[in-house]
């Protein structure tokens, strides 16, 4: 059983890292192709993986208050950092007025609305069987790209899109994932992301933002039949990268294991340094691989620090309105000066 718990908050650290370094990289993606490749590959499973882990978690939709619940834990953190990051903006940008749109989520802001409707719709869904239930939410997030006004207004483009792959995860089990997690099938996964960065290498052309699901057909200068069947093409390509990590995700326990806890805090917060980052002129340093190669660096630095207890502790009260982290980390740090004080009396 621990090893399990080890293994999703292996995972999800893991994707949290990516999360930042793909935000990192997002610099740099229309001048080097390399950085363009493997910023695709980033794409096709960072977050698809991160939704089938909360869907592989959303269990309790069905117990009283918890409706409340999530919107304490999703839509209010939303409503805070939706108008602290417009303020953010406001002074980054040096935008003439300022302007507070609770309807059109800032930047990675739209898990959270995404992530609370997801919540909802699995109420109606779970009452289908598993693979009719998948069925319609395909259809679904097929059929929405033809609608225009389904954009990245109230997320609803990446509810729906991206709506299958947390039903999935709520129809996975943990036998499912043993097996997935059996050695024989790592070797799978190195395979499969080998052949699609090689993919995206031989193939250029091919437009990442079908990766993100925020836009309707008409958008991505495809508004014809066979839109869907592109769209049902980065499915599966998401498909499998996301299994594909997860056969490599490690089930042992590590320093930053403990970490994957706090990745709503990390998700939050790395918005404001990436932000700064984009804005200044330190960006114009990193130019060759070795620069990128610290860029990873300070994208695992970042994560380590934004998921660290102290982090956490500070930043609890703005997100979740709450103390409690706070206060045992100060009951921690008596504890601490109350042995050295002990010891130094007794010398």
């Amino acid at each position: 059983m621990k090893q399990r718990d080890y293994y999703f908050d292996n995972a999800k650290f893991i994707l949290i890292f990516f999360v930042v370094f793909g935000h990192l990289l997002r610099s740099f993606i229309e001048d080097n192709g390399m950085i363009y490749n493997i910023y695709k590959v980033i794409y096709t499973f960072h977050m698809p993986a991160f939704i089938l882990v909360s869907g592989f978690f959303a269990r309790g939709f069905s117990k009283k208050g918890y409706i409340w619940k999530i919107s304490k834990k999703l839509i209010l953190p939303y409503l805070i950092f939706q108008l602290i990051y417009s303020i953010f903006y406001y002074f980054l940008y040096s935008k003439s007025t300022f302007t507070v749109d609770p309807f059109n989520p800032h930047w990675s802001l739209w898990f959270l609305i995404s992530l609370f409707c997801w919540n909802i719709m699995l109420i109606g869904f779970s009452k289908f069987n598993a693979p009719l239930g998948l069925f319609l939410a395909f259809a679904l997030g097929l059929g929405a790209g033809y609608i225009d006004w389904i954009s990245n207004y109230l997320s609803l483009s990446r509810t729906f899109v991206f709506f299958p792959l947390f039903l999935l995860g709520y129809h996975l089990t943990k036998d499912h994932i043993r097996v997935l997690t059996r050695p024989g099938f790592k070797i799978g996964g190195l395979i499969a992301f080998a052949i699609v960065f090689a993919g995206f290498y031989f193939n250029p052309d091919i437009d990442y933002k079908w990766l993100l699901g925020s836009k309707p057909y008409s958008e991505l200068e495809a508004a014809s039949i066979s839109s869907m069947f592109t769209r049902l093409g980065f499915y599966i390509l998401s498909l499998l990268m996301v299994f594909s990590f997860l056969t490599i995700v490690p089930k042992k326990q590590y320093f930053f294991t403990d970490l994957g806890k706090n990745t709503l805090y990390v998700y939050l917060l790395h918005g404001f340094f990436i932000r700064t980052f984009r804005e200044s002129e330190v960006k114009s340093f990193f130019h060759d691989t070795e620069t990128f190669l610290l860029l990873a660096a300070i994208a695992l630095l970042l994560t380590l620090t934004l998921s660290s207890k102290f982090a956490a502790a500070l930043a609890q009260p703005v997100i979740e309105l709450r103390t409690s982290k706070i206060n045992k980390l100060k009951t921690r740090i008596s504890g601490i000066a109350r042995f050295y004080r002990k010891k130094l009396l007794s010398n």
